[in-house]
């Protein structure tokens, strides 16, 4: 596993094997731009430069809705340009300077549509680094705060539709970068060497001390992220309800160029062994009990992820507190049903603490 130079790209079809129409609509990708880019990248335009050039017409779409007083098409079309960037970056595993510089323009677009929205940037110092977040409140009283995070790719802000759903149904949501993920990996160089569930715990804490958001916590995690949501709820009592979406209690390489030097790049080593090391430090170990409610998804169409991966989830819960939903024709981590999961993921916290 080693890391290409800027030039390298994979071939077009193999990014849409990786980056299909549902996780890009799932994570944001306005339609008409889902089918721009199949017209691009079927006319020989690279994936990187064809989702910049998309997100540069969002981008000048928001800054005259923006000029004319229309501040929510500014922020609709702010979203779809950070989408675009979110997933121009994704061309690329390892952390090259062209990906650190698509990054950073996500990182940047995000933050002007939350300075329109009213959502607080939140910056934790951890280890020899930091911690990022967005932190997006509903518009009435706070229910309970869910801390919502990716795995391999597609961090932070990548989950502002599930934002959505939790912000709707009175929840505020916390869309949080860990180590080995977006600006705290290619910003402050914090790998997923360190203290994982210490990491996710310090989101906890910071929940916790803002006075408006004085009540339950709970853990969303998406993909790898469920591992770090299963094990940090776990490690940490204050969390009251964790749902984890496709993660495998017990991690490993899979053979799959993508997954795999994603793992590498998270670790920020190319030793496949070393890797394999990482995983096991980090799986749910067998004596391990989760005492919050637990709510596990998985798709019967998942490449990457099993059921019986995810089974030692369920095993460490109290029956009569944890729940299994299964999506027959389901992919990783359900994009296909997004819309759905969303629903069912934001209705079932509500439920744990009504």
């Amino acid at each position: 596993m080693t890391a290409p130079a800027d030039s390298a790209i994979a071939p077009a079809d193999v990014l849409w094997r990786a980056m299909g129409p549902s996780r890009l609509l799932d994570c944001g990708v306005v339609p008409s731009d889902v089918t721009a880019l199949q017209a691009h990248t079927a006319g020989g335009a690279r994936w990187d430069d064809a989702c910049e050039t998309l997100a540069d017409a969002q981008l000048a779409r928001a800054a005259q809705a923006e000029e004319r007083g229309h501040r929510v098409t500014a922020v609709e079309a702010l979203r779809a340009a950070a989408a675009d960037l979110l997933f121009a970056q994704m061309a690329f595993n390892f952390d090259t300077g062209r990906k650190r510089e698509l990054y950073a323009r996500f990182s940047a677009t995000v933050a002007r549509a939350g300075a329109l929205a009213g959502w607080e940037r939140v910056q934790l110092p951890y280890g020899d680094g930091h911690l990022v977040g967005w932190l997006l409140r509903p518009t009435g009283p706070v229910r309970g705060t869910v801390i919502v995070f990716g795995g391999q790719s597609g961090w932070g802000a990548a989950y502002l539709r599930m934002a959505d759903a939790l912000t709707a149904r009175g929840l505020a949501a916390f869309l949080v970068e860990g180590p080995g993920q977006g600006e705290p990996r290619m910003e402050s160089g914090l790998m997923l060497d360190g203290y994982v569930r210490g990491a996710y715990s310090a989101f906890v804490d910071h929940v916790l001390a803002q006075p408006d958001l004085a009540g339950p916590v709970g853990l969303w995690g998406n993909s790898l992220g469920g591992l770090y949501a299963g094990t940090t709820a776990a490690s940490d009592p204050r969390v009251t309800a964790v749902c984890i979406n496709g993660a495998p209690a017990r991690p490993r390489l899979l053979g799959m160029r993508t997954f795999d030097e994603q793992a590498a790049a998270m670790l920020g080593s190319d030793d496949p062994d070393a890797v394999r090391r990482n995983f096991d430090r980090l799986a749910l170990r067998p004596d391990e009990r989760i005492e919050a409610s637990l709510l596990v998804l998985h798709g019967g169409a998942d490449p990457i992820v099993s059921l019986a991966d995810q089974q030692p989830f369920l095993d460490a819960a109290d029956p009569g507190r944890a729940s299994l939903r299964v999506w027959d024709d389901g992919e990783h981590v359900i994009i296909n049903h997004a819309e759905e999961r969303n629903a069912v993921v934001a209705d079932w916290f509500c439920e744990q603490w009504s």
